[in-house]
């Protein structure tokens, strides 16, 4: 029986470490307006079995309030906007999905700040043997350039990874067997979409030389002249 009672958890952080706790699958999708009403079964009795309605959770890198649990399964509504912004909305049933819980304050964070807030969707551009690993390559949106650097952090369906190597609007990762083996990623293909959530760092830090570049702008011959400077 689903449990309706309204619980709300204080280590309910809404963040994430990019580190996949269980790989679930899609068991159904229905349409609710705008939105769509996602059922999920998980396989991780210990990693979820006390899931509570309120709890956060990382399906394939999208933070979802569970709305209704039971054995075995939890279930989410994924608004409009997560829809345009995210592979959600071609989920069907069987989809498999990489599922992760909101970190406690105790836990050990073994990938990267992870939020759950995709900025948008990518595609395989390239899969390549490694000497046992394997090379991917994404495609994304060059408008997103300035906020990904070699050696940095990416988060791929919500899977931690670091950046290999950076082009604009392309970047490989190296993944490791046991990452291949335990995640969503052993099922991508070339031309496979996935979603990116880029490094928060590198948001805030491009964010600054922003608004330092436009505050330096407005420093002109004319605006010092006006200022007494002669």
């Amino acid at each position: 029986m689903a449990r309706t009672k309204r619980i709300t958890k204080n280590y309910n952080t809404n963040m994430f470490t990019g580190i996949v706790k269980d790989v679930g699958a899609v068991e159904s999708a229905a349409r609710q307006g705008s939105g769509v009403r996602l059922k999920v079964r998980y396989t991780s009795q210990a990693e979820f079995g006390d899931l509570s309605i309120d709890e956060s959770v990382s399906i394939n890198g999208a933070c979802q309030t569970a709305v209704a649990v039971g054995p075995g399964w939890f279930e989410v509504d994924t608004v409009a906007e997560t829809l345009r912004k995210t592979t959600l909305g071609g989920f069907r049933p069987g989809t498999k999905v990489n599922l992760e819980r909101a970190v406690r304050p105790m836990d050990r964070l073994g990938g990267h700040f992870v939020l759950g807030h995709v900025d948008g969707v990518g595609r395989v551009a390239q899969i390549a043997e490694d000497g046992g690993s394997r090379k991917i390559s994404v495609a994304f949106e060059k408008r997103f350039d300035q906020w990904i650097v070699s050696a940095g952090s990416i988060a791929i369906d919500g899977v931690s990874l670091t950046v290999a190597s950076v082009e604009p609007g392309l970047f490989t990762v190296a993944i490791i067997p046991y990452t291949f083996g335990h995640t969503t990623i052993t099922g991508l293909g070339i031309g496979s979409e996935v979603n990116l959530e880029f490094d928060i760092l590198g948001k805030y830090v491009a964010r600054q030389k922003s608004a330092g570049a436009q505050a330096e702008s407005r420093i002109t011959e004319s605006w010092l002249s006006g200022q007494g400077f002669a």
